[in-house]
This record gives structure tokens, C-alpha cells and sequence, in this order.
């Protein structure tokens, strides 16, 4: 959070966003075993649409604001999903393993040995700056879709740092209603000061949420870490911090963000970049009250 303040300080936008926070966090425990359990996965991504435009590191289309996305989850069907934040760690890893952040197959693999049963969708949130579109719109429909599933728990695994407030403030509304959650995130700062009742916290790369990319091993932990967080945590404000490190040398967090190991172009280069997102989001946001 102080990262992102500072950086977009530097770019020259001095109202620093407030980001959200609450001292009440609401705790729905698991009432069965694991193995009866039927859980969904709530992602970030979203599945590629030729129609939107480029949908790489600086897509437009994924940066803003978008509709709320439900996606069959039926095991014989393959899902082109990908992530195009902006905010994204991208010097230090990259989105080219779906697994890394999108943990669905590893999921049907548990579920495969009985482990527990998988929801016949999973669901995708937007990425949006306002909380009160988040809790107002795109969580109601959330919960609605979720209760007629049956769900009994959730999985959730954000990717950039407004990605991992929007899914707080989703798994809060989920426990309310009696649906157990843990999120899968590498922005602990973020989860936490949302107030949540469960978090796998993985000290790696944003983007990462699901393990190290190209590394099954890696993924297959995480995700039996949130199940065991999900499983047994007795309260809210549950932090589990997963053991695996991204590096020996933790310099790699230095860079994320920091405007002071950025050059003027760089500088330059975030503002444009920054810039045609915003007036992107703003030019969807239009057409889309238009219709």
C-alpha cells in the first residue's frame, strides 16, 4: 500500500486512493469435512475475448472496468483465461502459467482423489477501484450465483493490489451469508487491513497467488495450504504464511513500484501508460451507461 501511494505520487496524481477498511470481520467455520464440501473458485482473470482488443501487460479491456464474468467450470471444458493487470509484478515473473494464478486445474486434481467436491462453475469479479460498485453490484451477484450452486466454501485468488481488495471485500460478504472463504494472495497488506477472515499468504510476485509458475510442486502445496487454512482456522484475522520462497535474495521485492529506482523515462513512460488506462476505463465506463 505505501509502494503504491509513493509511486503514483510520483507520477503526479496527489489524492492518494483510500483503500478499504473495516474492524469488524465477519467468520463462518466449515460444520462438515473437506471431503463433503463443495467449493468454487473467484478469480481476477478473465477468459481471452478476441473482440476487446489486446489483452497483454497493458490491455485495456482487463485494466478497466468490465462486466461481471460466470464461466462453466464442467471438467471436460478448457478455459482460455489470462491476466492483464497493469499493476502486476512483471519484472519478476510473468503470466505465462495459467496455474500460477488460476489454480482450477490443480483443483480438479484433488478432487479427483476425493479430497473435495468442485462447484459446476467458478466465477470471475472485476477489478474495480470503487468499493461501492464492488458491494453493490458485483458481490450481490456473486452470492446469488454461489447460494445456487450450493456452495459451502470458496477459494479466492486475486492478482494486482485493487484485484486483492476486491476480492476481500467479497470473501466478507460471502462468510456473512454463511459461505466459508480463504484468499490465495501475495498482497498481505492489502487483505489484511480489508479485514478478512482467512489468508494464504504467499511472499511472492503479485500475480503469483497460486505458486510459482511452472512449478507443480509449488502450486499443489499452496493450494492444500488454503484448504488446510480454510479447514481448520478458529477465527477471522486468520493469516497463514506459506513456508516457499520465491528467492534467496529478497531484493526482488525492492523494485515493484518504486519510483526511486526508476529513471525520469520510466517515470514518463508509467504516467502515459497510467494515463491511457484511466481514460480508457472512463471511455468503457460511457459506453457502457450509454447501453
Amino acid at each position: 500500500m505505501a509502494r503504491t501511494r509513493a509511486y503514483y505520487l510520483a507520477l503526479g496524481y496527489n489524492n492518494p486512493y483510500e483503500w478499504a477498511h473495516f474492524d469488524e470481520v465477519p467468520f463462518t467455520p466449515l460444520t462438515k469435512p473437506l471431503a463433503q464440501c463443495r467449493i468454487t473458485l473467484v478469480t481476477t482473470a478473465a477468459p481471452f475475448q478476441p473482440d476487446k482488443g489486446p489483452q497483454g501487460p497493458r490491455a485495456p479491456y482487463n485494466a478497466g472496468p468490465k462486466f461481471y464474468h460466470v464461466y462453466s467450470g464442467d471438467t471436460t471444458q478448457d478455459h482460455d483465461v489470462r491476466v492483464a493487470h497493469v499493476a502486476i509484478d512483471r519484472k519478476h515473473t510473468h503470466m505465462e502459467d495459467l496455474n500460477s494464478w488460476f489454480p482450477l486445474p490443480v483443483m480438479r486434481e484433488l478432487v479427483s482423489t476425493g479430497r473435495f467436491m468442485l462447484a459446476p462453475r467458478f466465477h470471475g469479479v472485476p477489478t474495480n477501484r470503487s468499493q461501492r460498485h464492488t458491494l453493490g453490484v458485483d458481490v450481490p451477484e456473486l452470492i446469488a450465483r454461489c447460494q445456487a450452486d450450493g456452495v459451502d466454501a470458496a477459494v479466492l485468488v486475486p492478482n494486482c493490489p485493487i484485484c486483492h481488495q476486491s476480492l476481500s471485500l467479497a470473501a466478507r460478504e460471502l462468510e456473512r451469508v454463511g459461505i466459508a472463504t480463504v484468499i490465495m494472495g501475495c498482497a498481505r497488506d492489502v487483505v489484511e487491513h480489508c479485514g478478512v477472515p482467512r489468508l494464504l499468504f504467499s511472499d511472492f510476485p503479485l500475480g503469483n497467488g497460486a505458486g510459482k509458475p511452472h512449478d507443480p510442486d509449488s502450486q499443489r502445496q499452496t493450494l492444500e495450504l488454503a484448504l488446510q487454512c480454510l479447514l481448520k482456522a478458529t477465527g477471522p484475522r486468520s493469516t497463514w504464511v506459506s513456508p516457499q520462497r520465491w528467492s534467496d535474495d529478497p531484493n526482488w521485492k525492492l523494485d515493484y513500484s518504486n519510483p526511486e529506482r526508476m529513471s525520469p523515462a520510466e517515470l514518463k513512460a508509467a504516467w502515459d501508460e497510467a494515463e491511457k488506462v484511466r481514460i480508457d476505463a472512463k471511455a468503457l465506463r460511457e459506453k457502457l451507461l450509454n447501453h
